[in-house]
This record gives structure tokens, C-alpha cells and sequence, in this order.
């Protein structure tokens, strides 16, 4: 199997491997699937419950809108791609591929981005404990220098992507990492915690202010679901 097509089946088994529902309200651990179609998770808040760091407006149009294109786009794909390998046809499951991608990638991380976040009150915003907080310390020498290297490698990133605080799967640390357009974190790292750097997560409220968006979202950060994570 070529290496483009053994991605592809991995990323595919990676949507199937999702974690189970959280509650009746919120089905929304890492990335749903249903009979095998992605599935648009519900969320575990209203969309307003972020305000002020992000606008309900946002947030509907990010989930409802944004999120579910990229579900119904990688059904669709995957689908067509099915359908082409049960023919041996190589040639259109190659074509697939990229598509497959970027839509799966795009669900996978909106679903661990929704769980990243939380109303203030509600865990929002409230500081990482335990082994991730000693992790933070160890690696950056605190909450707010990660913080810091977080925000400056969002704003690094040219066009569309994600930066992620990841865990190193082979010796345990952790960092932070871009990614392009839709790249999920796969392979070595663990996701722990993203954040989102496209203009839809952000410009109706912030226009080009990103750097505004960057520090705000930070109050309502849930490091709970980052510790699960991390553990």
C-alpha cells in the first residue's frame, strides 16, 4: 500500500476509534461516528456561554455551520473513496485522499477543539492541576510562559492551522506544535490542548485583532479535558 493511501486508512481508523459520548448533552468525545458517518457532536454549552472571549454568533456559525461542512464532506469522501477501492481503482482513491484529509482532520479537531473549552465557572479558564501543571512547569517554566510560546507559535502561522500542545507519545514531554490547514495531530504526539487559528473562529468578532483572539480564548480554556488527555 502506497504511503498517501496508508495515511488515509489510518486517519479513517482514527475517526472510527473515537472515544465514547460524555453525557446525553454533550456526545462529544475526540470525534463522533454513528453506523460509520462522522457525526456533528453536540456541544456541552450554550453557544453563548463563551461571551465575551468568543460571540455566540461565533460560536453558532463555527459549529453549525463550519464544523458540520467538514463532517458532511468527509462522509461524502469517504464514501466515494469506499466505493473505489472496492473497484481496485488506485487512480481515484488517490484523487480522494487529500480530501478524506483535510474534512476528517477538520472533524477531529473542532471535536477535541469544543472540549478544550468551557464557560468561566464551569472550569474556564481555571489553571491545569496535577501531572499536566508539573509538566507545564518542568517544560516552560510556568502557565503563563506557555501561554506566551503558545500565542507567539499562533501568530506564526502563515494562512490557516491549529497550534497544539502535544504529548511526545515516545518519552512523555510535551510542547507545542503548528499545523497546517486541517493537519490533525497524529503519530508520535497526542493532542492535548488546540487552538484554533482560522479566520472563521474568529474574525466576525476580532477582524484582523487576532492577536486579541489569541489572548482571550485563554479565559475560557478547559485544562480539564487537556489533563485527562495528558494522562
Amino acid at each position: 500500500m502506497s504511503a498517501a493511501l496508508l495515511r488515509t486508512s489510518t486517519l479513517r481508523s482514527t475517526l472510527r476509534a473515537a472515544a465514547p459520548s460524555l453525557s446525553k448533552r454533550a456526545p462529544l468525545a475526540n470525534a463522533t461516528i454513528t453506523r460509520g458517518k462522522a457525526t456533528l457532536p453536540d456541544l456541552p454549552y450554550d453557544y453563548s456561554a463563551l461571551e465575551p472571549s468568543i460571540s455566540g454568533r461565533i460560536m453558532e456559525l463555527h459549529h453549525k455551520n463550519h464544523h458540520q461542512t467538514y463532517v458532511n464532506s468527509f462522509n461524502d469522501a469517504s464514501e466515494k473513496f469506499s466505493a473505489a477501492a472496492a473497484q481496485s481503482d488506485i487512480q481515484t482513491q488517490i484523487t480522494l485522499q487529500p480530501l478524506v484529509n483535510f474534512h476528517g482532520g477538520g472533524h477531529v479537531n473542532h471535536s477535541l477543539f469544543w472540549e478544550n473549552l468551557a464557560p468561566k465557572g464551569k472550569g474556564g479558564g481555571e489553571p491545569p492541576s496535577g501531572k499536566l501543571a508539573e509538566a507545564i512547569e518542568e517544560s516552560f517554566g510556568g502557565l503563563d510562559k506557555l501561554k506566551g510560546v503558545f500565542n507567539a507559535k499562533l501568530a506564526g502561522i502563515q494562512g490557516s492551522g491549529w497550534a497544539w500542545l502535544v504529548k511526545d507519545k515516545e518519552t512523555g514531554s510535551i510542547g507545542v506544535r503548528t499545523y497546517a490547514n486541517q493537519d490533525p495531530v497524529v503519530g508520535q504526539f497526542v493532542p492535548l490542548l488546540g487552538i484554533d487559528a482560522w479566520e472563521h473562529a474568529y474574525y466576525l468578532q476580532y477582524q484582523n485583532r487576532k492577536a486579541e483572539y489569541f489572548g482571550a480564548i485563554w479565559d475560557v480554556v478547559n485544562w480539564k479535558a487537556a489533563e485527562t488527555r495528558f494522562e
